[in-house]
């Protein structure tokens, strides 16, 4: 590379409205570590092995809220335009007109003024009546407190809102006598009540209980808060990246925007949960005349609920879409390399496809899909029908690129009766129980489904795949997992057997599972989307073209693979996207 290209400012893709950090070799770390050498070491080639093809990320280094606003979705996410690890941080932008292609502008946001010198950190976007838009992020002062900023277009006339200004009335949310001030962060996008107040919410915890503090105000900048926080749980530690919206009950098809409510109406909220590094949802009411959420009965708070995704996937934020009118998820799927090598790569971090969200018709949970527009990506297509696997049959998928690919299959097998009975013994999570009976141990029904950026000869691969037990005489439970203790013949990787159960009716005797396969991502949704899981993997072998793609089935039932559509992926227009 010319000098001169060297020391161009080279950054790192973080989570689309928290600032995060990175896992390593014995599982995750806590956020906002900053390693003050390797956070200003310039990538002087950037390794092209595991980057993505077609998620975002940024040409180099290491990478808050999402919005849509005349025409563009923008999208500000945290950046370190000086090394591929947690430090510096910006708030850099990016704009597209469908969620896919994207054109990357100058940041948006930097470090300038005594309330944000320290960082600018997580935040949200929300747009004002007359089309205006406003940014709330969490700065750092002088004395390392965590405070609450907000920050305006310098001209709205601009689309492209390629300026900000950060008006010297900040910060706006100051951390109280009571609060925790190293655990104050994470402004959500703010809903307007019928009494004319604005209301957000702030991530923090007092002790070991997490909470989102309540804000209120008139005019976006003299803020209250509120006596109690809208909804805490004791023993889950702080709650980063905190977001609560509507959803609709009787619609499957569209999303609401964030002030709605009525009949009709559930909510949810969400947590990302500083001790797991997982996002964690429940589904419940909104009281508004309290100013208090209460989840469903069986909704179950933190550690033990409900997770958006049950692998490598963190930071999430949801946004409304008005054109489409859609909810639309996106999250960042963290690495699982070491800090040394993203050093050596050059780069960290890559989002997540954005995916539409809506409740299940049973309102116990959500249903997650890629957006369509991921769909124009689609080059050469295969088909698949009626191909029949008996125990221990693998199958190659022929005709696409299986390093960068979108595949669609629905598996059916003639009956349950040989499905094993769900032990309890050595096991307490699904991960442990995917753990204990991985894609190579022969079941009844399962294991079946796909291996995943596979070499030739199977010494690397990342299986993707369902297993049904039997509970009681008529009952079943459905695991699907995406395990990466295979997936690479590499050192010092943290490849977990990510798994989740899938809340489905196999009365039909069939399962679906959509994966979309981009390199070193692998995004798989059980079931129409019930269940959804993103591994991080870096295989050795299983790379560009000598990566495979294959079917199999280790269970006594035969599975028939119905059908099998799969697409070769192309590129999209990443501006800077070496």
């Amino acid at each position: 590379m010319e000098d001169n290209n060297k020391k161009k400012v080279l950054g790192l893709l973080l989570c689309i409205v928290c600032c995060l950090n990175l896992n390593y070799e014995d599982g995750v770390e806590a956020s906002h570590i900053y390693y003050p050498i390797d956070s200003n070491v310039e990538a002087v080639q950037v390794r092209q092995t595991h980057r993505t093809g077609y998620h975002f990320q940024p040409p180099k280094h290491w990478i808050n809220g999402p919005m849509y606003f005349k025409g563009l979705y923008h999208f500000f996410y945290q950046y370190n335009p000086k090394g591929a690890v947690w430090g510096n941080i910006v708030w850099a932008h990016s704009v597209s007109k469908d969620l896919i292609n994207w054109e990357a502008l100058e940041p948006a946001i930097s470090p300038s003024k005594p309330f944000d010198i320290n960082g600018c950190w997580s935040g949200s976007a929300t747009i004002l009546p007359g089309n205006k838009p406003v940014m709330l992020y969490t700065g750092i002062d002088p004395n390392q407190n965590q405070v609450q900023n907000y920050a305006i277009p310098k001209n709205t006339s601009d689309p492209y809102l390629r300026e900000w200004i950060k008006p010297d009335n900040n910060p706006i949310v100051f951390p109280d006598k009571g609060e925790n001030a190293s655990a104050f962060r994470d402004p959500t996008t703010a809903w307007l009540g019928k009494d004319g107040h604005w209301r957000m919410l702030v991530g923090g915890k007092r002790d070991m209980r997490g909470m989102a503090h309540l804000y209120r105000s008139k005019d976006f900048v003299h803020w209250v808060k509120a006596k109690h926080p809208i909804h805490s749980k004791s023993d889950s530690g702080m709650w980063e990246c905190p977001d609560f919206f509507p959803v609709s009950v009787s619609s499957s098809q569209n999303g609401l925007d964030t002030s709605v409510v009525g009949n009709g109406i559930k909510h949810v909220f969400k947590v990302s949960l500083d001790l797991t590094r997982f996002d964690y949802y429940t589904i419940g009411t909104y009281n508004v005349k309290e100013d208090r959420y209460v989840p469903d009965n069986g909704s179950i708070d933190s550690w033990d609920g409900l997770r958006y995704d049950y692998g490598n996937f963190y930071a999430s934020k949801t946004f409304y879409d008005p054109v489409k009118k859609r909810r639309i998820l996106w999250g960042w799927a963290n690495e699982s390399d070491a800090r040394e090598s993203d050093v050596q790569k050059g780069w960290a971090g890559v989002q997540a496809i954005p995916r539409t969200i809506v409740l299940d018709p049973s309102g116990k949970q959500l249903l997650q899909w890629p957006i369509e527009e991921v769909e124009t990506l689609r080059g050469k297509e295969i088909e698949i029908k009626n191909a029949k696997l008996k125990k221990g049959d693998i199958i190659k998928v022929k005709g696409i690129t299986p390093a960068q690919a979108d595949v669609d299959v629905t598996f059916s097998f003639a009956s349950l009766d040989k499905a094993e009975k769900l032990d309890r013994k050595g096991w307490d999570t699904a991960e442990a129980l995917c753990g204990k009976k991985g894609s190579d141990i022969s079941g009844g029904v399962g294991p079946f489904g796909l291996l995943t950026l596979a070499s030739e000869k199977l010494e690397e691969f990342t299986p993707v795949f369902f297993r049904i037990f039997k509970t009681t005489q008529n009952k079943h439970k459905v695991l699907l997992c995406s395990d990466a203790r295979s997936s690479s013949l590499g050192k010092g990787l943290y490849k977990p057997s990510f798994a989740g159960f899938v809340d489905v009716d196999l009365t039909d005797n069939k399962l679906s599972l959509r994966s979309l396969i981009d390199h070193s991502v692998v995004e798989s949704f059980g079931a129409g989307g019930k269940t959804c899981i993103t591994s991080r993997v870096y295989p050795t072998m299983a790379v560009f073209n000598q990566a495979q793609l294959y079917l199999f089935n280790n269970g006594s039932e035969t599975v028939t693979v119905e059908s099998l559509k799969a697409w070769s992926m192309k590129k999209p227009l990443l501006m800077n996207n070496n």
